[in-house]
């Protein structure tokens, strides 16, 4: 069995536990040369609005009441026409860095950092609701069970490190796709990842559970319990996560409870990262944690920007100035990570992906919010192999659909395989009579904006 899930396992003779030399999870090499070993997911719940933050539209600010022919693709618009008055962004915009990319004054911080970032303008995804475009972004599917990316990542490439999960998804919500964002799904349960906190609960209390207090005699018993069923039940791939999770729990018990210390910390790097800061410290701790834990060698980790209400935190329908309160939550933090990253030499191997599951109209929804919009938004990569200061394909003069080199989230998941090595069409798993991989029978690599 092939796996990738940092539960390596320790020697135990006669109780059916994995030899050390038998790991189904030790880190095998990609299959060409990697410009990543490790990526950073920064997810923005509910779907920032491209045209306030990073797409400069200076047409729509000069049309901004005017009213436009639009073809629906929600609910009870689809595939009808109406009108639609357009909006200007509500927040200005400037251009930054030597590159000159633009940036909103939502981002102050971003805004420094623009050089480091590779800004993709030309996204597009399926689904028009949160659950299925969060499931796609993750999966690469609307509804069907299918691996997360982060399982896919672990089954191609192993750990890389026996002390630490090699999936970790921090404060992920209950809703919007659920547990199927970072679930393995038919992949071998090993590759399941591993979630710490959860949305709408502040993330000072993020911790692993039951991560001290297991005794030897203990841990003993249950490696040979589990050694029985293995060999009743060699079919069953779960007696073998179990067995291999409580072989990490036992190792993770001396490594982890440091690398979440955050205490640890100089006071210069948690004023980096907006810790102690009111409105900026529960996306702090996170973000920091994101590092501490690429560091220790965790392979892939969700930071959740996220909650457990009907709309998700950026999704304001009816109130855009509400953006406000979400960029001051995050923007410190997310610059503070890559610069962090770049200060330690950890960024030219770390690929760090900031979006939402889609983006929002440029015209207005009510009076001042905004619908969502999967035909043209904006994400940013950085590091790990992507070029610094870079800007990929356009939206319309107005900032609605993809016009210019559209970017498909097939395509994305592509590139970002290939970052770590990793050939999306010969990454597969063979379930049901077929062989299934990330991007389906889609995808290319958008090889423009690697390095």
């Amino acid at each position: 069995m092939r796996g990738a899930c940092g539960f390596g396992a320790l020697a135990l003779s006669g109780t059916g536990a994995l030899a050390q030399g038998d790991d189904p999870l030790a880190a095998r090499p990609p299959m060409h040369p990697a410009r990543a070993r490790r990526v950073i997911f920064l997810f923005m719940q509910g779907g920032p609005s491209q045209v306030d933050t990073f797409d400069y539209k200076p047409e729509l600010i000069r049309r901004d009441s005017q009213s436009i022919d639009f073809t629906g693709v929600r609910f009870n618009t689809f595939g009808k026409q109406s009108k639609r008055r357009l909006m200007r962004p509500l927040w200005d915009f400037r251009q930054h860095g030597e590159s000159g990319r633009w940036v909103s004054e939502l981002f102050p911080h971003q805004a420094g950092i623009v050089d480091e970032l590779c800004f993709i303008h030309s996204m597009q995804t399926e689904g028009v609701a949160h659950g299925p475009s969060t499931l796609f972004m993750h999966t690469g599917a609307t509804n069907l069970v299918r691996p997360s990316l982060g399982s896919w990542i672990s089954y191609g490439l192993g750990s890389e490190s026996r002390d630490m999960p090699a999936f970790v998804s921090l404060c992920p919500s209950a809703t919007k796709g659920g547990p199927r964002n970072y679930s393995s799904a038919f992949l071998p349960a090993l590759h399941q990842g591993t979630t710490i906190g959860a949305a709408g609960q502040p993330s000072s209390g993020a911790k692993l559970r039951h991560l001290v207090g297991v005794g030897e005699e203990q841990f003993a018993l249950q490696r040979a319990l589990d050694g029985l069923q293995a060999r009743a039940r060699a079919e069953d791939d779960r007696i073998q996560a179990e067995r291999v999770a409580f072989d990490l729990a036992e190792r993770m018990q001396r490594v982890a409870p440091g690398v979440l210390d955050l205490e640890r910390e100089s006071d210069a790097t948690r004023a980096l990262y907006g810790l102690g800061e009111p409105e900026t410290d529960d996306f702090a701790r996170q973000c920091l944690l994101a590092r501490r834990m690429s560091e220790a060698g965790v392979r892939f980790v969700q930071v959740n920007y996220a909650d457990e209400s009907p709309n998700p935190r950026w999704d304001q329908h009816a109130d855009m100035p509400q953006h406000a309160q979400h960029a001051r939550a995050t923007d410190k933090p997310v610059a503070g990570l890559i610069r962090d990253l770049k200060a330690r030499g950890l960024l030219e191997d770390t690929l760090v992906w900031w979006g939402g599951e889609f983006g929002r109209t440029p015209f207005a929804q009510g009076k001042d919010g905004r619908d969502h919009n999967p035909r043209g938004f904006t994400v940013w990569l950085a590091g790990g192999g992507v070029k610094r200061g870079h800007a990929h394909g356009s939206t319309d003069e107005l900032g609605h659909l993809a016009a210019e080199d559209p970017v498909h989230m097939h395509d994305l998941h592509a590139t970002i395989l290939h970052l770590l090595g990793l050939d999306h069409e010969r990454l597969t798993y063979p379930w049901s009579g077929r062989d299934f991989r990330l991007t389906d029978v889609h995808g290319r690599v958008v090889r423009e904006i690697l390095s």
